[in-house]
């Protein structure tokens, strides 16, 4: 019984964490449109990883890792070095698959959110090739 019970608290705890993420990739995607960026795709999973989000502001193109913890510190903390390049994988194939982006200037930000805070945008958080 006792075992029942944490798998339903594991499962309630990753829902919990699920949701708290969706809502930090939507407050993410209105501080981008609200600075002027186009949003291509959101929750975008490819073979290679998933990107959080894909956003456009004229020729700049940058795939968004979004943290959202109980502080803008735990929150950049929780970005790791093979997250990193997943998503800059799964960046090289989303291009792969899109000529039409090719003149694009690439970039990899970070977006961190913390309760009761406006999203802190980390632009250039890191480079593809590193």
């Amino acid at each position: 019984m006792a075992a029942r019970n944490r798998a339903g608290k594991d499962k309630a705890s990753r829902q919990a964490a699920w949701r708290r993420g969706r809502l930090g990739e939507s407050l993410a995607i209105v501080s981008l449109m609200l600075r002027g960026y186009s949003i291509l795709a959101r929750g975008l999973k490819t073979p290679l990883g998933e990107i959080d989000i894909v956003a456009r502001r004229g020729r700049m193109l940058a795939f968004v890792e979004v943290k959202a913890r109980e502080s803008f510190d735990h929150a950049a903390e929780a970005l790791l070095a093979r997250q990193r390049r997943r998503i800059a994988r799964a960046a090289a194939g989303f291009l792969a698959n899109r000529p039409d982006l090719a003149h694009c200037q690439p970039r990899f930000d970070v977006i961190l959110v913390a309760p009761w805070r406006w999203p802190r945008h980390i632009i250039n958080a890191w480079r593809g090739d590193s």
